[in-house]
């Protein structure tokens, strides 16, 4: 048996299926619980890069977000349909200014609790 072996089980093991379900169980929780716990929510997908696969960003009004893993951009824009808020290319939109304002707000929290 090579280090590198090609060869591959052909069908997913019935804990690799059980383990992605609960993955998507728990991401679809985390972010129905983010929109129903914060105000004027909006979804920004992002697309995959050579580094991380699309993901979406939900932005609260006041700037708070969350991120999360989606198998792509028309999964992540059914997701948003499901949840009820409305989603944007980030690639065409860009990022709100409220959470650039957010993160610096949370930045300043942080270096005045350390000094």
């Amino acid at each position: 048996m090579g280090l590198f072996s090609r060869r591959r089980a052909s069908t997913p093991t019935p804990a690799a299926d059980t383990s992605d379900r609960a993955a998507r169980d728990a991401t679809t929780a985390h972010l129905r619980e983010f929109v129903q716990t914060r105000v004027g929510v909006e979804a920004y997908i992002e697309p995959a890069t050579n580094v991380t696969q699309t993901t979406v960003m939900l932005v609260a009004t006041d700037g708070e977000w969350t991120r999360r893993r989606v198998p792509d951009g028309a999964t992540a824009a059914k997701l948003a349909r499901a949840l009820g808020i409305p989603a944007y290319d980030v690639q065409r939109t860009g990022y709100p200014q409220r959470v650039r304002d957010y993160n610096a707000r949370q930045r300043f929290e942080r270096q005045r609790k350390i000094v």
